[in-house]
């Protein structure tokens, strides 16, 4: 009983002092009642936009509606059957005289037809300028008059714990305003994308806010929103934007030179932990050591050998080896590239020229050249991929030669006109020039031979 008197008192005596200390801070102006983002929502929310889309996409077929016989027999209807998409999300204009709308890759990806929506309820037909998948970002285009854009911020000040909001349109329910603090930067190795370098926050995201603008204090824009990690796909604190360096870096080459051209250093590695620290001299533990060097690449030229760690590219430090390839991956071939890296203890200064990375750009010819079809090499996850070498078909243009031969995503080619195909160097090599292209196929255990062109 004595025990519990002293507890209800110490209890009531806490709450007594922390009444007083608020009285006080808010008598002495600490706290001013009028405390509100209101201003900054009213000047960003403009800038933010509803994206609705709607497309068709190819029906997964038995192999055997292609043949003739078989569908005559079965009196089923010719040609590739389809089925209707719609989706939902949200993107930013950028550029106010020209129109430009930023969004999620994934948002337009599958979209024959696109709507923007703005916060005064005005409705438009966008049109695709320009898309880039390996960072999930899309270049969209309106034409109006009295737009409001956003202005890109610096997303390489930003500093874990500072404020942001989030605005976009979750599941469709129109301009939502979230806040919440930066959690952390350079998040990689989600595998969400092929190009990494997240900024996490805990502002609330859902399903919808895809391609939205998460915005700093000064109602710039420092990310695009595109991913959330929680049970069941809800908001669980744990979203992730594309930082706004990265984001105008795309839509810069969209806009100069049509698509997006990275650079290709040549090497393989890994982060440097800290036994790898310890072992090779390093101060910090940081960086990313070099495992292999690819023969003629830039690396190669450039004299890195293995057991290198790189440690800054042009100035901009290196944390891993995620972050090295995303500081590529923001460069042209072509480039010329300053690295320091460590090398038996001493710190030396090597300097590069970026190579073509060749499987983007086999994927980019691929679009063209074989009719519609985007190859990728096969990932770790597919099915054949310890069984078969060859390419895997990433996706298919609706309408395009290979999709009316009824290629379908996830389909592996394992030669072109004959010449055996094992990497994407090798498909590269192979498409050639040619006008048509006689494609060996596996889909599970099933081969078979496609022409297209």
């Amino acid at each position: 009983m004595y025990l519990n008197q002293r507890r209800l008192i110490t209890g009531y005596l806490c709450l007594v002092v922390a009444v007083l200390l608020t009285s006080q801070i808010a008598m002495a102006g600490a706290i001013p009642r009028d405390v509100s983002l209101s201003p900054l929502v009213k000047q960003i929310s403009p800038a933010v936009v509803n994206i609705a889309t709607r497309g068709t996409v190819a029906v997964e077929q038995d192999p055997r509606m292609r043949d003739p016989m078989f569908r005559r027999f079965f009196n089923l209807p010719e040609g590739q059957q389809e089925r209707e998409t719609q989706s939902l999300g949200s993107g930013v204009i950028v550029d106010a005289e020209k129109g430009y709308v930023i969004t999620n890759y994934h948002v337009v990806r599958e979209a024959d037809e696109i709507s923007i929506g703005l916060v005064d309820n005005r409705q438009f037909k966008a049109e695709v300028v320009g898309t880039d998948e390996a960072s999930d970002i899309a270049l969209l285009k309106i034409k109006s008059e009295n737009l409001t854009a956003l202005e890109f911020g610096n997303s390489n000040t930003l500093e874990v714990g500072d404020f942001v909001l989030a605005v976009g349109n979750p599941f469709g329910l129109g301009h939502t305003v979230t806040s919440g603090i930066v959690s952390a930067k350079g998040r990689s190795g989600l595998r969400i994308e092929d190009y990494e370098d997240f900024i996490q926050t805990d502002a609330a995201i859902n399903r919808g806010n895809s391609g939205g603008a998460l915005v700093n204090m000064q109602g710039e824009l420092i990310g695009v929103n595109t991913a959330i990690l929680g049970p069941g796909g809800g908001n669980a604190g744990i979203g992730f934007a594309i930082p706004s360096d990265m984001v105008s870096n795309v839509i810069n080459q969209i806009i100069e030179y049509g698509e997006v051209s990275r650079g290709l250093l040549g090497v393989r590695g890994q982060a440097v932990d800290a036994r790898l620290a310890e072992m090779l001299g390093l101060d910090q533990v940081q960086g990313a050591i070099v495992t292999e060097v690819t023969a003629d690449s830039a690396a190669d030229k450039a004299g890195l050998e293995e057991s290198d760690v790189i440690v800054e590219v042009d100035g901009k430090k290196v944390k891993n080896f995620w972050s090295l390839r995303n500081i590529i991956g923001l460069k042209r071939p072509g480039e010329n590239i300053k690295l320091k890296i460590v090398r038996d203890g001493e710190v030396r200064n090597v300097t590069a020229t970026l190579g073509e990375n060749l499987q983007l750009a086999a994927a980019t010819q691929n679009n063209a050249t074989l009719g519609g079809a985007t190859l990728s090499a096969i990932p770790d996850n597919h099915p054949l991929s310890n069984s078969v070498q060859g390419v895997m078909v990433e996706g298919v243009e609706r309408g395009s030669s290979t999709d009316r031969e009824g290629l379908e995503r996830g389909d592996i080619i394992t030669s072109i006109n004959q010449s055996s195909v094992r990497s994407m160097a090798d498909a590269a090599q192979a498409i050639g020039n040619a006008d048509r292209y006689l494609l060996k196929v596996q889909r599970g255990q099933a081969v078979y031979f496609v022409v297209i062109g």
